[in-house]
């Protein structure tokens, strides 16, 4: 086990089989940056072109299609002082009367982040909500490994390999699990939001760069579908589709699966799920939605499950 300090200095908008920029092992741990979705850094300057550019790809030894690579969230810290929002809703999160009658014009919005205080204060423009400041929950929006096929897919998107999820509970503490589509599995991160809503119903969270530290575990021949997550509460699975009950029905699907996979059968999970789950909406702007299905922990164990601790 190791950890490597990479700065990077090429950025990727797309999710797909790029020359790698790191290869590491399983068990190492990653310290890095990550640039805003517009491709501003640290110092609050662009140095790439806009669209969620991503930081890697990272080629796991050993990775080979049909494996699982888990992801483990070490730390995830903004490492600047300004961030950026969009001001409107999304059209498609509205009433088609509400839109029509016009919407107000999106001006942005920054914020001031003070990693000390734990806060983002919005500071422009000026609004009736006065010094408006919410406690930071930095998230990874998008972040995922080589898609499957061969193909490269757009960092603003999601699917099978995950992408632009957007969901709140990608933070510091959690593990993810892909599903590998290629050799290395070729993992990428980037999009960082120091606070978020549910759905990102606006286009954006609060846009800003991360330091971020991130450990990689390969579980080999261990054959997933969607992408799973886990943190101290929850096991959780992610269905990424448009329209959002296609996104219902993978999330659901795959939480299933993992149910049986921990020892329970025939309509046992469904008995479980049809009364103890939990939704969560990730992403309902982007081309793909995202939604969470998720279970408690405590109550997987109450039933004799052997839940571990995440890794």
């Amino acid at each position: 086990m190791a950890t490597h300090h990479f700065e990077p200095s090429i950025y990727y908008t797309a999710l797909g089989t790029y020359e790698p920029v790191l290869h590491i092992e399983s068990g190492d741990t990653v310290a890095t940056t990550t640039v805003d979705n517009s491709g501003r850094d640290a110092e609050d300057q662009p140095v790439t072109g806009g669209g969620n550019p991503q930081t890697g790809p990272f080629y796991i030894q050993g990775a080979a299609p049909g494996d699982t690579l888990a992801v483990y969230f070490d730390r995830v810290i903004p490492n600047r002082k300004i961030g950026r929002t969009a001001t409107v809703v999304a059209p498609n999160v509205l009433d088609p009367y509400y839109v029509a009658a016009g919407l107000p014009k999106n001006s942005g919005a920054e914020w001031e982040i003070d990693v000390d205080e734990w806060t983002a204060t919005l500071i422009s423009p000026k609004t009736r909500l006065g010094d408006f400041c919410l406690p930071l929950e930095p998230m990874v929006g998008c972040f995922g490994v080589a898609a499957q096929g061969g193909q490269a897919i757009s960092a603003v998107t999601s699917a099978e390999h995950g992408g632009n999820m957007d969901y709140r509970g990608f933070c510091q503490g959690a593990t993810v699990y892909f599903p590998v589509f290629t050799e290395g599995a070729l993992f990428f991160l980037g999009d960082g939001h120091a606070v978020q809503g549910d759905g990102e119903i606006v286009g954006t969270g609060i846009e800003i760069s991360f330091d971020v530290e991130f450990t990689v575990n390969l579980i080999k021949d261990k054959r997933i579908h969607w992408p799973r997550g886990e943190n101290e509460d929850y096991i959780f699975t992610a269905g990424n589709a448009r329209p959002l009950d296609q996104a219902v029905q993978h999330a659901t699907t795959e939480m299933v699966h993992w149910l049986i996979e921990l020892g329970l059968e025939a309509n046992e999970p469904h008995i479980l799920l049809g009364q103890c789950v939990e939704y969560d909406v990730g992403n309902v702007f982007d081309p793909a939605y995202t939604m969470i299905c998720k279970v408690k922990k405590s109550i997987l164990r109450d039933i004799g499950l052997n839940i571990k601790p995440a890794l």
